[in-house]
Protein backbone atom coordinates (compact mmCIF):
# COMPACT_ATOMS: atom_id res chain seq x y z
CA UNK A 1 0.00 0.00 0.00
CA UNK A 2 0.63 3.34 -0.40
CA UNK A 3 2.03 5.68 2.71
CA UNK A 4 -0.94 8.83 3.09
CA UNK A 5 -0.04 12.03 1.14
CA UNK A 6 -2.53 14.26 3.13
CA UNK A 7 -3.44 14.48 6.60
CA UNK A 8 -6.31 13.45 8.00
CA UNK A 9 -9.15 16.48 8.50
CA UNK A 10 -12.47 15.21 7.78
CA UNK A 11 -14.47 18.47 8.75
CA UNK A 12 -12.63 20.37 6.47
CA UNK A 13 -12.43 17.39 3.91
CA UNK A 14 -16.30 17.25 3.78
CA UNK A 15 -16.99 20.79 3.97
CA UNK A 16 -14.57 21.55 0.77
CA UNK A 17 -16.09 18.32 -0.95
CA UNK A 18 -19.67 19.36 -0.35
CA UNK A 19 -19.21 22.61 -1.11
CA UNK A 20 -17.65 21.75 -4.60
CA UNK A 21 -19.96 19.32 -5.42
CA UNK A 22 -23.04 21.79 -5.10
CA UNK A 23 -21.20 24.37 -7.17
CA UNK A 24 -20.45 21.67 -9.72
CA UNK A 25 -24.34 20.37 -9.70
CA UNK A 26 -25.92 24.30 -9.51
CA UNK A 27 -23.36 25.13 -12.19
CA UNK A 28 -24.35 21.97 -14.76
CA UNK A 29 -28.27 22.42 -13.99
CA UNK A 30 -28.11 26.67 -13.87
CA UNK A 31 -25.93 26.93 -17.17
CA UNK A 32 -27.59 24.45 -18.78
CA UNK A 33 -30.52 26.30 -19.10
CA UNK A 34 -28.86 29.46 -21.19
CA UNK A 35 -27.70 29.51 -24.29
CA UNK A 36 -25.30 32.38 -25.67
CA UNK A 37 -26.15 33.48 -28.65
CA UNK A 38 -22.67 33.63 -30.16
CA UNK A 39 -21.10 32.21 -33.22
CA UNK A 40 -17.33 31.26 -31.66
CA UNK A 41 -16.14 30.86 -35.07
CA UNK A 42 -16.45 26.92 -35.13
CA UNK A 43 -18.46 24.21 -34.83
CA UNK A 44 -19.80 24.33 -31.48
CA UNK A 45 -20.37 20.50 -31.59
CA UNK A 46 -16.88 19.76 -31.42
CA UNK A 47 -17.39 20.24 -27.48
CA UNK A 48 -19.90 17.21 -27.90
CA UNK A 49 -16.72 15.11 -29.92
CA UNK A 50 -14.29 16.33 -27.16
CA UNK A 51 -16.87 15.14 -24.44
CA UNK A 52 -17.47 11.57 -26.21
CA UNK A 53 -13.39 11.23 -26.71
CA UNK A 54 -13.00 11.89 -22.99
CA UNK A 55 -15.88 10.09 -21.42
CA UNK A 56 -14.17 6.45 -23.41
CA UNK A 57 -10.44 7.61 -22.14
CA UNK A 58 -11.67 7.85 -18.65
CA UNK A 59 -13.43 4.77 -19.52
CA UNK A 60 -10.29 3.21 -19.98
CA UNK A 61 -8.35 4.76 -17.54
CA UNK A 62 -11.04 3.83 -15.09
CA UNK A 63 -10.25 -0.12 -16.09
CA UNK A 64 -6.73 -0.09 -16.40
CA UNK A 65 -6.69 1.41 -13.23
CA UNK A 66 -8.84 -1.46 -11.84
CA UNK A 67 -6.62 -3.83 -12.96
CA UNK A 68 -3.90 -2.03 -11.43
CA UNK A 69 -4.77 -1.83 -8.68
CA UNK A 70 -6.06 -6.11 -8.47
CA UNK A 71 -2.18 -6.57 -9.41
CA UNK A 72 -1.08 -4.43 -6.06
CA UNK A 73 0.76 -1.68 -8.56
CA UNK A 74 -0.81 1.00 -6.45
CA UNK A 75 1.13 3.99 -7.72
CA UNK A 76 -0.25 3.48 -11.09
CA UNK A 77 -3.40 3.37 -9.75
CA UNK A 78 -3.45 6.24 -8.07
CA UNK A 79 -1.80 8.55 -11.30
CA UNK A 80 -4.29 6.44 -13.47
CA UNK A 81 -7.54 7.61 -11.39
CA UNK A 82 -6.04 11.23 -10.48
CA UNK A 83 -5.71 11.02 -14.59
CA UNK A 84 -9.29 9.86 -14.92
CA UNK A 85 -10.04 12.81 -12.31
CA UNK A 86 -8.44 15.97 -14.46
CA UNK A 87 -10.03 14.52 -17.67
CA UNK A 88 -13.34 14.82 -15.92
CA UNK A 89 -12.75 18.48 -15.32
CA UNK A 90 -12.06 19.02 -18.46
CA UNK A 91 -15.27 17.45 -19.32
CA UNK A 92 -17.12 19.24 -17.31
CA UNK A 93 -15.66 22.63 -18.59
CA UNK A 94 -16.22 21.34 -22.47
CA UNK A 95 -19.59 20.07 -21.32
CA UNK A 96 -20.83 23.69 -20.38
CA UNK A 97 -19.36 25.61 -23.25
CA UNK A 98 -21.29 23.28 -25.32
CA UNK A 99 -24.74 23.57 -23.50
CA UNK A 100 -23.99 27.57 -23.41
CA UNK A 101 -23.45 27.82 -27.12
CA UNK A 102 -25.31 24.47 -28.73
CA UNK A 103 -28.48 24.97 -26.08
CA UNK A 104 -29.93 21.46 -25.98
CA UNK A 105 -30.85 19.02 -28.65
CA UNK A 106 -33.78 17.17 -29.31
CA UNK A 107 -33.65 13.58 -29.76
CA UNK A 108 -34.81 12.62 -33.39
CA UNK A 109 -35.38 8.65 -33.45
CA UNK A 110 -38.28 6.67 -32.56
CA UNK A 111 -39.75 3.41 -31.49
CA UNK A 112 -37.53 0.94 -29.98
CA UNK A 113 -34.42 3.09 -30.42
CA UNK A 114 -36.12 6.17 -28.64
CA UNK A 115 -37.02 4.07 -25.89
CA UNK A 116 -33.43 2.81 -25.16
CA UNK A 117 -32.05 6.30 -25.92
CA UNK A 118 -34.03 7.59 -22.82
CA UNK A 119 -33.45 4.92 -20.50
CA UNK A 120 -29.82 5.38 -21.00
CA UNK A 121 -30.02 9.58 -21.03
CA UNK A 122 -32.49 8.90 -17.42
CA UNK A 123 -30.03 6.63 -15.71
CA UNK A 124 -27.27 8.38 -17.16
CA UNK A 125 -28.18 12.35 -15.67
CA UNK A 126 -28.98 11.06 -12.08
CA UNK A 127 -26.06 9.11 -11.86
CA UNK A 128 -23.64 11.79 -13.09
CA UNK A 129 -25.33 14.21 -11.09
CA UNK A 130 -24.71 12.88 -7.71
CA UNK A 131 -21.32 10.74 -8.64
CA UNK A 132 -18.87 13.75 -7.75
CA UNK A 133 -18.67 13.49 -3.79
CA UNK A 134 -18.49 10.01 -3.94
CA UNK A 135 -15.24 10.22 -6.19
CA UNK A 136 -13.87 12.90 -4.21
CA UNK A 137 -14.61 11.26 -0.92
CA UNK A 138 -12.52 7.67 -2.48
CA UNK A 139 -10.06 9.78 -3.43
CA UNK A 140 -10.03 11.52 -0.15
CA UNK A 141 -9.79 8.70 1.65
CA UNK A 142 -6.32 7.15 -0.47
CA UNK A 143 -5.11 10.19 -0.36
CA UNK A 144 -5.28 10.29 3.54
CA UNK A 145 -4.65 6.15 4.24
CA UNK A 146 -7.78 5.19 4.87
CA UNK A 147 -7.81 2.25 2.39
CA UNK A 148 -10.31 0.33 4.08
CA UNK A 149 -13.25 3.25 3.73
CA UNK A 150 -11.41 4.15 0.13
CA UNK A 151 -12.15 0.30 -0.96
CA UNK A 152 -15.95 0.33 0.86
CA UNK A 153 -16.89 4.14 -1.45
CA UNK A 154 -15.28 2.50 -4.82
CA UNK A 155 -17.52 -0.53 -4.71
CA UNK A 156 -20.19 2.00 -5.32
CA UNK A 157 -18.67 4.96 -6.65
CA UNK A 158 -16.63 2.83 -9.54
CA UNK A 159 -19.25 1.52 -11.35
CA UNK A 160 -21.44 3.94 -11.09
CA UNK A 161 -18.51 6.11 -12.25
CA UNK A 162 -18.12 3.74 -14.88
CA UNK A 163 -21.38 3.44 -16.52
CA UNK A 164 -21.69 7.34 -16.66
CA UNK A 165 -18.73 7.42 -18.67
CA UNK A 166 -19.99 4.56 -21.13
CA UNK A 167 -23.21 5.82 -21.21
CA UNK A 168 -22.01 9.36 -21.70
CA UNK A 169 -20.27 7.98 -25.56
CA UNK A 170 -23.47 6.75 -26.30
CA UNK A 171 -25.96 9.42 -25.49
CA UNK A 172 -23.53 11.34 -27.90
CA UNK A 173 -23.31 8.49 -30.81
CA UNK A 174 -26.92 8.30 -30.04
CA UNK A 175 -27.82 11.91 -30.25
CA UNK A 176 -24.99 13.62 -32.43
CA UNK A 177 -26.79 12.88 -36.08
CA UNK A 178 -29.76 15.13 -34.75
CA UNK A 179 -27.60 18.12 -34.01
CA UNK A 180 -28.03 21.31 -35.76
CA UNK A 181 -25.61 24.52 -36.01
Amino acid sequence: MLKASWKKNDKKAKGLIYTFSAIVFIAVVVLGRVKLNVNPGFDIHLFAKANAIINSIVALLLLTALIAVKSKNYVLHKNLMFSAMFLSVLFLVSYICHHLFAGETTFGGSGFQKTVYYIILFTHIPLAGIILPFILFAAYRALIGEFQQHKKIVRIAWPVWFYVAVTGVIVYWMISPYYTS
